[in-house]
């Protein structure tokens, strides 16, 4: 249980290490993965996906329906609007020395996905409304979650941004590729980071897509509670630093 607990609190902490920020990375991007998925068969958008965003504004706009290029203006915003809260509260937790300094995002997440979760299955007869409620939510949180983990990495690591990762990927082939055919000019120890690097990226891409079938299955099989077990992981994961800085905080105060 110690151990459990240390790992936890390893992989929010302000001290990175390259394997807190790999395990990390695996976590979100499953979860991104999922909720994206699943986020699809609900309201037939993938939110995560700001390039198809941008596109279908660019098409709206060509055609004539400026509602809908409107639509995609404001899931943009939101998207942004997401990113920019998480820099937020990882600078302030900073500024005040709290343990878990990306701990505090992925618990709005996590909070905003349990929301999603059981307000989309009281009222999902209401799906007319609810649609572009759930849109906006679902933009929020994919910005939400790839700025921390960008800011983690120092933009290494990607969770819903799967081009970057495939590129990344098509790159790291080559350099192997010349490594291997001129070995004199590539030390051993920039091989295996480069096979370090290739082996993370191909796991991410793994895990969306991993992430994806098993959201998509639960949306199909039990709705938006599908997303409950998601905003779980999420807590899980941010809830001891969080209690660590609280107990600090009411022990000084005393």
């Amino acid at each position: 249980m110690v151990r459990i607990i240390s790992y936890l609190r390893a992989l929010t902490s302000a001290e990175r290490t390259p394997h807190a920020n790999r395990h990390l990375g695996r976590l979100l991007v499953f979860v991104a993965g999922s909720s994206n998925a699943g986020g699809f068969l609900a309201v037939q958008e993938y939110t995560s996906h700001m390039t198809g965003i941008v596109s279908e504004m660019a098409d709206n706009i060509a055609l004539g329906n400026f509602m809908m290029a409107l639509a995609g203006v404001t899931a943009l915003l939101v998207f942004v609007a997401g990113a920019a809260l998480s820099a937020y509260l990882v600078n302030w937790a900073r500024a005040y020395h709290l343990h878990g300094i990306y701990a505090l995002p992925l618990m709005v997440e996590a909070i905003l996905l349990l929301v999603f979760g059981l307000l989309g299955a009281s009222i999902e007869a209401q799906m007319t409304f609810f649609v572009p409620v759930t849109v906006l939510l679902l933009c929020f949180m994919m910005g939400l979650q790839n700025a921390i983990i960008t800011k983690i990495s120092r933009a290494e690591i990607r969770t819903t941004h799967v081009t970057g990762l495939v590129t990344d990927i098509g790159i790291g082939l080559g350099r192997l590729v010349h490594a291997w055919q001129m070995p004199s000019e590539h030390p051993s120890e920039e091989l295996k980071a480069l096979r370090r690097r290739l082996e993370l990226h191909v796991s991410l891409v793994l895990l969306f897509f991993v992430g994806g079938v098993l959201g998509a299955l639960g949306y199909k099989h039990v709705g938006f509670l599908a997303s409950v077990p998601l905003a779980g992981l999420l807590l899980l994961i941010s809830v001891v630093p969080v209690a660590d800085d609280l107990k600090e905080s009411v022990g000084r105060r005393r």
